[in-house]
């Protein structure tokens, strides 16, 4: 693999680290600029909104400049974000960091997948892809749990002053590693809405939203499962949570060895798998060992789904991905968005802590029928024209005869 990929996963691991570390941190934040919990929470939520909006505007902004170009402008629009928020002087201006740094979150991602699979072969396109993405997973395994420590042992402005610091390291390994990849011939706004129009590009962000959403909808209330059906400690959480990151790492590196083979079949098995995980998660959370291992899982299948989706993407807009990518990065944060609500309206309903795995179970096999749905339209495809092109070839009737 290309030493710029390295570049592009550094990048990764900080925005992965701010994305996430938030949560951890949230009762020192809000303990220092004296607001409730929920109060705080919203630097969670304004950082998803800024990512939807941020994926598609960035990257149309960026439409007339290089790709290289772009994404070092995003690292240090992603530095500054988290420079302000390490400096900020009241709650409105920390949310103010959290959503300038969370504008470049979908944008990197996007035309970052496009350019680390220009930088490779054909057949190992969601290889690459799940390289850059690598940086993203490890962040919950050490970004995250490190950065929750230092906000608590020195304070969390520290945390952000050295997530800023990572966003500096990212550029300049952009800038020395990546090549100088001119602006495509013909890119501009208008071609880049086209892939909009192939009901395969829709049908795979709407597959984004469902699949991942089905992870978010168990891991936003992992902390009061755990702890409160499962009999964890309070402290364990942090614990379980790598644990989940693990399991992110392990199903990226999944998703990119087998979705160059055969995408449209890891699909199936990965949110076929996580439709099964998530449903026995109502029974296995009341058990500590099955817990922690189902919680293992569903960050595996999960993730395994990153991949062969992102590509899927960039194959189905082929000619003018790098919008269609952003905006399927978008999806991934309206999913998590969507079911962190629903499951968060099935607690309130006082169907218990463990009712948001049936949500996320519902999700993922929604997102399973969307991929098969998808296949048989492609299927047809080919049939249609095999059909109309033999019906154009062959040669005309005989005249009748009297």
């Amino acid at each position: 693999m290309p030493l710029a990929l390295l570049a592009l996963a550094i990048g990764a691991f900080g925005i992965g680290t701010t994305e996430f570390v938030v949560m951890g941190l949230l009762p020192e934040i809000a303990g220092d600029y004296g607001v409730s919990i929920p109060t705080a929470g919203l630097l969670v939520t304004g950082y998803a909104v800024g990512v939807v909006i941020g994926a598609p505007l960035m990257t149309m902004l960026g439409t007339r400049i290089s790709r290289k170009t772009m994404l070092m402008l995003l690292m240090g629009l992603f530095t500054v974000g988290n420079l302000l928020s390490a400096l900020a002087p009241s709650f409105g201006a920390m949310l103010a960091g959290r959503i300038v740094a969370s504008l470049a979150h979908g944008a990197f991602f996007g035309i970052g997948s496009v350019v680390a699979a220009e930088l490779v072969a054909p057949d190992r396109k969601a290889g690459a892809i799940a390289t850059m993405f690598t940086g993203l997973t490890v962040a919950n395994i050490v970004g995250v749990p490190l950065g929750t420590f230092i906000g608590q042992a020195v304070g969390w402005r520290t945390t952000f002053g050295a997530i800023a610091a990572l966003g500096v390291v990212g550029l300049l390994g952009i800038a020395r590693l990546v090549p100088a990849m001119p602006r495509t011939e013909g890119a501009h706004l208008r071609r880049e809405l086209t892939a909009f129009r192939n009901p395969q590009v829709l049908l795979a962000m709407a597959m984004t939203v469902l699949g991942f959403g089905g992870v978010f909808a168990a891991i936003t209330y992992i902390a009061p499962m755990m702890t409160h059906v499962a009999g964890y400690s309070d402290g364990a959480v942090t614990w379980l949570l790598v644990l989940f990151g693990t399991g992110m790492f392990l199903g990226n590196l999944l998703g990119g060895r087998y979705a160059d083979r055969k995408l449209m079949p890891l699909l199936y098995a990965t949110l076929g798998g996580l439709a099964v995980v998530l449903a026995l998660f109502t029974l296995t959370a009341h058990n500590k060992i099955l817990a922690a291992v189902t919680i293992m899982l569903v960050g595996a299948l999960g993730f395994a789904t990153v991949p062969p989706l992102q590509k899927r993407v960039l194959d189905q807009a082929h000619g003018a991905p790098t919008l269609a990518s952003a905006v399927n990065i978008g999806a991934f944060n309206l999913g998590n968005a969507l079911a962190a609500w629903l499951g968060g309206m099935v607690i309130s309903a006082g169907l218990g802590y463990t009712a948001p795995n049936w949500v996320g179970a519902a999700l993922a096999a929604a997102a399973l029928v969307l991929a098969l749905w998808s296949a048989t339209l492609e299927r047809r495809g080919p049939a249609r024209e095999a059909v109309a092109g033999a019906a154009a070839t062959s040669p005309a009737p005989a005249p009748a005869l009297r």
